[in-house]
């Protein structure tokens, strides 16, 4: 997460008071889901292990690295059905001085009507490539940041790809160039605005690796009371899911992230969940973000637990998700 090097204050952090979020909406007689049971522990690791290995050199855009981790991706797309939405799964960004590509999938929605509509689901598969060696250690592997949001939505894409069960289209984006500034984010948002496409939502995984060291929310959502999505995922879930933590605040974690083009661009809820808390994990940016320190229990729970959420919001008859004051 491009944390807009702020890390070396969080990683001296102490613990912080959490805002409290209501519950008030997640009312009796509201229609909730439970979780499912697709997600492994097994395949979390499988592909957790992948792109955080050493092999992909810590997957720094236009390396060698991360066109390993680019042909894996495009590979998981074909296998599951999803079409590339332009000519190709890889979207060449415009605005890098190598070659770099987000990977972009696409699902056609089932409703006649509703797949005229979109809904993104992406996360940052790039990192920082080779940097300071720690102990001999020289590879930023970015098992946490952000090898386990890809992670979570290569788990997004089987699970779509095999049920088909949008109602409205999907695109699943593996973004590149993140760590560059949100190059890759800020090229594909603009790309799809100039298009004009019909975007509900745009949902992002962010550091998903590791639990929060607190029991009274799974995850934390960023721009909290930008729209309702928060709300609504814990109506959904009937469990409190996300909520709201002080640092997203303080240090601007809404923009920090590929969400934020997508807000930027169409004026849409566009937002990040993340269990990244800055008391849960010491080696951001650092060659000890590896696999081993991972936890693909944790993982897969957070994915069973968001998808029927996910798919009850893209298959909602109206825009029920919406920017707060609209």
């Amino acid at each position: 997460m491009k944390f807009i090097q702020l890390i070396a204050i969080a990683l001296v952090l102490v613990s912080c008071k959490t805002a409290q979020v209501s519950n008030e909406n997640v009312a009796q007689g509201t229609s909730t889901v439970k979780p499912i049971s697709f997600s492994t522990t097994e395949s979390v690791a499988k592909t957790l292990s992948f792109l955080a290995s050493d092999d992909l050199e810590g997957r720094d855009s236009g390396s060698e690295g991360i066109e390993k981790a680019a042909v894996f991706l495009e590979n998981l797309m074909k296998q599951n059905d999803l079409k590339p939405y332009f000519k190709t799964f890889r979207d060449t960004l415009s605005n890098f001085d190598k070659p770099a590509y987000n990977i972009v999938g696409y699902l056609e929605g089932n409703d006649p009507k509703l797949k005229n509509e979109f809904v993104i689901i992406g996360a940052h598969y790039d990192h920082i490539g080779r940097i300071k060696a720690v102990n001999g250690d020289d590879i930023g592997n970015g098992a946490n940041d952000n090898a386990s949001g890809s992670t979570a939505v290569t788990e997004l894409v089987k699970y779509f790809g095999k049920n088909k069960s949008n109602k409205r289209s999907l695109l699943f984006v593996f973004f590149s160039a993140e760590e560059k500034g949100l190059l890759g984010s800020k090229h594909l948002a603009k790309k799809l605005h100039d298009e004009k496409m019909d975007l509900y939502f745009m949902f992002n995984f962010e550091m998903i690796g590791v639990p929060m060291k607190r029991d009274d929310m799974l995850m934390y959502i960023t721009g909290f009371g930008k729209s309702n999505m928060a709300d609504r995922i814990n109506e959904i879930s009937g469990e409190k899911l996300v909520g709201y933590i002080p640092m997203q605040t303080q240090y601007q974690l809404f923009r920090a992230s590929d969400n934020y083009p997508f807000y930027t661009e169409f004026n849409v809820p566009a937002q990040t969940v993340s269990t990244f808390d800055f008391e849960n994990f010491d080696f951001y940016h650092q060659p000890d973000d590896e696999f081993e320190l991972m936890k693909p229990e944790h993982m897969a729970n957070v994915i069973n637990k968001m998808i029927p959420v996910l798919e009850q919001m893209m298959n909602a008859s109206t825009k029920e998700i919406q920017l707060n004051g609209k």
